[in-house]
């Protein structure tokens, strides 16, 4: 039995008999789960080392049987495996999205191969153009620098930068010639980089596309040229960068590198928009432990499980038996969502401070009631259709954007009485009635109209 066997045969006994809302078993088992973060993984075979990176990736190119068979061949050959990751450092401030290739580096890196983290100082001057509606200002060494002090530090929780090599890709890139940069492009046709849609966007929307960022993806693809790559993992909106690494590396005579692209989780906000700093939507890694707790426990049940599997060292069989308690109503889903803020917590800060977090919020929203909160706005008139009251109250752009909210159950009615608390979700059907028809406003009750995190106050008409 693998070391990684012992730690899920542990863990499992507690997901299948546990009450899980006590603090007792909660933090047995963040015990379990925080320590596998740094569990030693090169017992595992070729094969088991595929699956459990593969099990965490949304694309893995061309295979998982490809990636077993890469990985016994380094081992064959008496060389190191090498998996690259690339960052340029545009920005100081880390969130939970950015973690999510990090777990799997950490595993590849527990399982005995080498990691190389590639800081992009010289890319990060022109700064990837993926998802970009225009061009990005220059940054300066001076930003680049800065930027970078604070990420290492950041993402230490998730990854062992002790035994990582840890290059700039100036080093290399400063002596790239003419010639030899000409060498390679012109065996790259120009329709490859324009199969990017963000691309083909901005050009059909008449903004700036300059020969720098059609350029990014090949100076990027030197890099994994460089160390001679064996694997990149990156997010899933860094596919089509990776695939110009596999053709470089083929145009330069060596073996392209495998692929492993990895989901982006959705933001807080139940609006299902991926997890952005430009959306507000984020977990800064930095943020207090409280905070980050706190931020979890806000997500949308619906995103709970992508959460467990983009962030967490949980297995598949792990996170089935939890879905399955949850469905049979022997665990509550909000005790698991208790669990995931406090993996995350315990991750970043260790298994105390998160059952003190998880303490804390227990004391602080246990009386939390929406009718204390002041300065809600308010919709005096429930007889209008949801569609408008939804964007007057400025929490949807249009239509379309109010029967997303619906669709990711994001769109709730809350009613509170002496009791308690009730949630009433609006289905997509619902969006095209009046608020009152789809339940009764009326009477003593406090009520709410929540749209993701944002909500207003409802008057019913007695009290007009």
């Amino acid at each position: 039995m693998s070391r990684l066997d012992q730690s899920v045969k542990s863990a499992t006994d507690l997901l299948r008999g546990a009450d899980l809302s006590s603090d007792e078993a909660v933090r047995t088992l963040l015990e379990i789960t925080t320590a596998r973060r740094r569990l030693d993984l090169s017992d595992l075979p070729p094969h088991e080392q595929a699956q459990l990176i593969a099990s965490r990736s949304q694309q893995v190119q061309p295979a998982r049987e490809a990636l077993a068979e890469r990985i016994a061949k380094a081992t064959n050959d008496g060389r190191p495996f090498v998996a690259k990751f690339g960052i340029d450092p545009t920005g100081s401030e880390v969130h939970l999205g950015h973690a999510v290739p990090m777990l799997i580096l950490s595993r590849i890196q527990r399982m005995g191969h080498h990691v190389v983290f590639i800081v992009g100082d010289l890319t990060a001057k022109v700064g990837d153009p993926t998802g970009r509606s225009d061009e990005r200002p220059l940054l300066t060494d001076e930003d680049i620098a800065r930027n970078l002090a604070t990420y290492r530090h950041q993402v230490a929780p998730f990854f062992d930068f002790a035994h990582a090599e840890f290059r700039f890709n100036g080093d290399w890139l400063e002596r790239i010639t003419l010639p030899r940069l000409l060498e390679v492009a012109s065996h790259i046709p120009i329709s490859m980089p324009l199969q990017r849609e963000d691309f083909r966007n901005r050009l059909e929307a008449g903004h700036g596309l300059s020969l720098a960022e059609l350029l990014y993806s090949v100076t990027m693809a030197l890099d994994s040229v460089e160390i001679n790559c064996d694997l990149e993992v990156g997010g899933i909106d860094q596919y089509l960068n990776m695939q110009m690494c596999r053709k470089v590396m083929d145009i330069c005579g060596q073996v392209p590198e495998l692929v492993v692209a990895t989901k982006l989780i959705e933001g807080t906000d139940g609006t299902g928009a991926k997890m952005s700093k430009s959306k507000g939507n984020y977990v800064a890694i930095a943020a207090p432990a409280g905070e980050i707790y706190g931020k979890l426990m806000s997500v949308a049940d619906q995103a709970v499980d992508s959460y467990y599997l983009a962030l967490t060292e949980w297995l598949d069989s792990e996170v089935s038996i939890a879905q399955t308690r949850r469905a049979d109503g022997t665990l509550h889903p909000l005790d698991l969502k208790k669990i995931l803020a406090g993996e995350m917590t315990a991750a970043i800060y260790g298994v105390d401070t998160a059952m003190k977090a998880r303490e804390e919020f227990a004391a602080q929203f246990a009386t939390r009631r929406f009718g204390n909160l002041a300065d809600l706005p308010i919709i005096t008139d429930p007889s209008r259709v949801v569609f408008d009251v939804v964007r007057e109250l400025g929490f949807a752009k249009s239509n379309s954007d109010v029967r997303r909210l619906a669709a990711q159950r994001a769109l709730r009615l809350v009613v509170e009485c002496a009791e308690g608390q009730q949630q009433v979700v609006l289905a997509v059907d619902d969006v095209f009635m009046p608020l009152n028809a789809v339940a009764e406003v009326s009477g003593p009750d406090s009520y709410f109209l929540k749209a993701g995190r944002k909500l207003a106050r409802i008057k019913p008409p007695s009290s007009r």
